[in-house]
């Protein structure tokens, strides 16, 4: 294949339906000795980016087939990896912000002089080239982290940096996106692995006694405090300290903990002397740090001091190619542990699970798994019957809406010319069918196969046909 290809030098790809840009992007990449592809579609783009390693990719926002921010993700998830540097005609700082956000290497106004369009082709490529030479955690251990979707790998890139690290890092997303998976995670492909990883629920820490659990105490330092104890920080020495709930911490044990971050250094309830502890913090919220910054909720001093790396983990919403995965690791990891034996479930359970939206994310899918487990007592295979009832019900009501909607405006045939070419009718159908199925199934042929009822061979002819591959989208 191409891509197995060593390349000679970088190759850039521009993916924009204006040519007069494409021509000026061209020649100013061609002047810097590089090569240069141009493509005018998303569909396009994506398929050259899928087939040929690209190391940098001029990205339009407005396209003849949608909006370009659309694919971010998927682009980014392309093999080569490729930086992506965005364009558009109309200014949109919220745009500009949600391509930052996505991993977007830069966000650039056109039409604008061409130097300012080389400046940051040159800082994207000069970083590439940095980037190749460092160490590569080939084998990232990531147990129970399941998936392989551009949102989740995205973030494994991000987990991947952070544990060749000393900085601070903080993890953002919504209730159950497994922050604390990704935190264990960090600290299991560091240098501080061997050493303890001490959770914080901040949460849950009980006002009068934050500082003695936190820092310690001496023996006698208060009522009831009949021996010296060491605290959570001092348990974190040569290891790490994760702050869960970090935006649940009160104002006066922030300012405490900023001096500690900065000066690794603390002082024991009743002690007169300060300790030390070598710990690296990682903490996670599911609020909103800025908001809360700008309401006085939270210092803005530690918040820069907690967030010097940044990982915001996607819902499982946007992850659904992953929710196969989750679900089969926990079908299994469940299954041991209650001692049912190993279980299967039909293809209408995965389509329940797939077209739920999952507002708990993954621990939801988690103890929805487990649920199914629990109903299905000595039955071999897990069937939607099996998931929770609020499940079954959310579902039930959005199939009677959109049949609803499907059938709200039925269309009349006034003429035989209204009918479609049969031919036509059945080709677009087929082909329809096969994209939905490659997208279900993530281009595994035997499945498709098993579903379709078709031979291997039938099925590639079919792909051929339509011009499909296992990889469409």
């Amino acid at each position: 294949m191409e891509r197995e290809r060593v390349k000679e030098k970088p190759r850039i790809l521009i993916i924009d339906d204006d040519k007069g840009v494409c021509f000026t992007l061209s020649q100013m990449v061609k002047q810097e000795g590089h090569d240069v592809t141009t493509k005018h579609t998303k569909k396009e783009g994506i398929g050259e980016l899928f087939s040929i390693e690209y190391d940098i990719v001029f990205l339009d926002v407005r396209l003849p087939d949608g909006n370009g921010l659309d694919v971010l993700p998927k682009l980014l998830g392309a093999p080569s990896k490729p930086e992506i540097i965005i364009m558009t005609g109309h200014g949109d700082p919220d745009g500009a912000e949600l391509a930052i956000k996505h991993g977007a290497w830069d966000y650039i106004k056109k039409p604008s002089p061409i130097e300012k369009m080389r400046l940051p082709f040159l800082r994207a490529l000069q970083y590439r080239k940095k980037k190749t030479k460092q160490q590569i955690l080939t084998h990232l251990k990531r147990e129970s982290i399941c998936g392989n979707s551009p949102e989740l790998n995205r973030c494994l890139n991000l987990v991947g940096k952070a544990a060749n690290s000393e900085s601070s890092v903080l993890l953002t997303g919504e209730t159950g996106t497994g922050k604390e998976l990704f935190a264990r995670a960090i600290h299991e492909n560091s240098q501080r692995a061997k050493n303890a990883f001490v959770v914080v629920d901040c949460a849950a820490l009980p006002g009068n006694l934050i500082e003695s659990i936190l820092f310690g105490h001496d023996k006698g330092a208060y009522t009831g405090a009949e021996q010296k104890r060491e605290g959570l920080i001092r348990e974190a020495d040569g290891g790490t300290l994760f702050l869960d709930e970090v935006g649940e911490l009160p104002l006066q044990q922030q300012r405490a903990f900023l001096r500690i971050l900065q000066e690794k250094r603390f002082r024991p309830i009743g002690s007169n002397k300060d300790r030390s502890s070598d710990f690296r913090c990682i903490a996670a919220t599911n609020q909103n740090l800025d908001q809360m910054v700008t309401a006085g909720a939270f210092r803005r001093d530690l918040f820069f001091r907690l967030r010097t790396l940044a990982i915001h983990l996607p819902p499982l919403r946007d992850r659904i190619p992953d929710i196969r995965d989750i679900a089969s690791h926990y079908l299994l990891k469940l299954s041991d542990k209650f001692g049912s034996g190993q279980k299967g479930y039909s293809p209408e359970f995965f389509e329940a699970i797939t077209a739920y939206h999952w507002p708990g994310n993954v621990r939801e899918l988690i103890h929805a798994i487990e649920n199914a487990l629990s109903e299905s007592r000595e039955e071999p295979t897990l069937f939607p019957v099996h998931l929770p009832t609020h499940i079954r019900s959310c579902l039930a009501k959005e199939s009677f809406g959109k049949q609803t909607l499907k059938t709200a405006a039925p269309k009349t045939i006034n003429s035989p010319g209204s009918f479609p070419n049969l031919k036509d009718l059945i080709s677009k159908t087929e082909k329809k069918y096969f994209q939905d199925l490659i997208t279900c199934t993530k281009g595994e042929i035997k499945e498709i196969c098993r579903i379709s009822g078709l031979s291997r061979a039938n099925v590639y002819t079919r792909f051929k046909k339509y011009d499909l591959t296992k990889f469409s989208s």
